[in-house]
């Protein structure tokens, strides 16, 4: 980070330095000349926020408000990274009475979060979620002027180009799509004059690449046009996209598929047979008919024999979603299940996936915490009855529907126990001699 980006040298005085800025600002904004001890980056931000029309007793605006946020909030690519967001800054902003804010690529702000009490203050300069704080609309401030200039930026005090704004100090680092480099918005930490440290800049802009690391993990590379994609979660029978055609499988070649699709060097017939079918009876002639129907269905070239094996890689939505448990990706993995994977198989195979990959998202889900996850997990028909992930959510979000539902649970639970203990005191009491 060059001094150019850091708005207070180490060592120097905060108040002087205050000082000097407005006499520089008031110089600015009636001569339209920048006095030397202003920052280049300052200036020029200064400059386009003059040719923007942007006055210095001017106000932000807010733009987005209640449904409208929400909904754009929740579509929003930056929505997936606020969890690290908050793990990251939360706690340094809540204890350093300072603020959190994130905005998308038109500096309007989507979540400010922090310190309460600052939190009021910063509601009297309008810099709250749905407001915008482009630098054309309000001048010089560190998300504005960041995803302007698309590097991280300090703005110290006076350095603001609106008046009211000037009591604050704020860093931001812009935050790119890592797939198409575009900006699609910046990460944000407001407060006083503590955050003029060189270090602060630092901080946000090493949390803004930490966000475009877990977005790479959460938005993998695209599989080329030609990749077959087999989506079997969720439903007794998969869905194959083949060469531009979408094949609904039979629930065995939905199996067979899965299993070759995980077993790149092949599976021979017996194997196949043991992690299909349950039924030591059933002969290997019937894994061939199998074979040969799905062979047919598929067109030439992409099952082969001996063993047999995919002669191409097939993207299922299964191993999609064990990648990102693998990577930490929790959110993401969620974000992927649909469902449980072919719920309706009783292949032993089929069986032993299905529940290690349930398994390990539940507890994933469960040690991460997020209220949001843990309840669209407890709300679906798959985690409707999850004791489990029912008290993980009532811990982090216990509101009465919660509580109850784990209350009914946990009866549940007990009742087959408390019958047992009923019938085995009824017995004991039938062999008491009357009194």
């Amino acid at each position: 980070m060059t001094d150019a980006w850091v708005a207070l040298e180490p060592g120097a005085d905060p108040e002087e330095r205050v000082r000097v800025l407005r006499r520089a600002h008031e110089t600015f904004t009636t001569a339209g000349t920048v006095a030397r001890p202003v920052r280049s980056v300052v200036a020029e931000s200064w400059r386009r926020s003059a040719r923007a029309g942007v006055g210095p007793d001017g106000a932000a605006s807010v733009e987005l408000t209640d449904g409208d946020l929400g909904a754009y909030r929740a579509e929003h690519p930056l929505a997936r990274v606020m969890p690290l967001f908050r793990e990251l800054l939360g706690t340094f902003a809540a204890d350093g009475e300072h603020l959190l804010a994130v905005c998308d690529a038109h500096g309007r702000l989507l979540w400010v979060e922090g310190h309460r009490a600052t939190r009021r203050r910063a509601d009297g300069m309008n810099f709250v979620p749905g407001a915008r704080w482009s630098e054309t609309a309000v001048g010089t401030n560190a998300p504005g002027t960041a995803v302007a200039v698309d590097r991280p930026v300090q703005v110290f005090a006076a350095e603001h180009f609106i008046r009211r704004v000037q009591p604050w100090t704020c860093a931001a680092a812009p935050v790119h799509d890592p797939r198409t480099g575009r900006v699609l918005g910046a990460v944000d930490i407001t407060g006083g004059d503590g955050l003029a440290h060189p270090h602060s800049l630092g901080f946000v802009h090493a949390v803004a690449r930490a966000a475009e690391a877990q977005l790479a993990l959460l938005t993998p590379p695209r599989p080329a046009e030609d990749t077959p994609l087999l989506g079997a979660l969720g439903r007794d029978e998969a869905e194959l996209v083949l060469d531009g055609r979408r094949i609904r499988l039979s629930r065995r070649h939905s199996e067979i598929l899965v299993l070759l699709s995980r077993h790149p060097e092949g599976l021979s017939g017996d194997e196949l047979l043991c992690a299909l079918y349950a039924d030591e009876s059933v002969t290997p002639v019937t894994i061939r008919a199998e074979l040969a129907r799905l062979r047919r269905l598929l067109g030439p070239g992409l099952l082969a024999s001996r063993p047999y094996r995919l002669t191409a890689a097939v993207e299922s939505d299964a191993t999609a979603v064990e990648r990102r448990l693998a990577a930490g990706a929790v959110t993401a993995a969620a974000e992927a299940y649909s469902g449980p994977l072919l719920p309706g198989s009783q292949a032993p195979a089929i069986v032993r996936l299905r529940d290690r990959l349930a398994d390990g998202l539940r507890t994933a889900l469960v040690a991460h915490g997020d209220p949001d996850l843990l309840a669209d997990w407890a709300h679906a028909p798959w985690g409707e009855d999850d004791v489990e992930v029912w008290r993980a959510l009532a811990a982090v979000r216990p509101t009465a529907p919660v509580r109850a539902r784990l209350a009914a649970l946990e009866r549940e639970l007990r009742a087959p126990a408390v019958r047992a203990a009923a019938r085995a005191g009824g017995a004991t009491y039938l062999q008491r001699p009357p009194a």
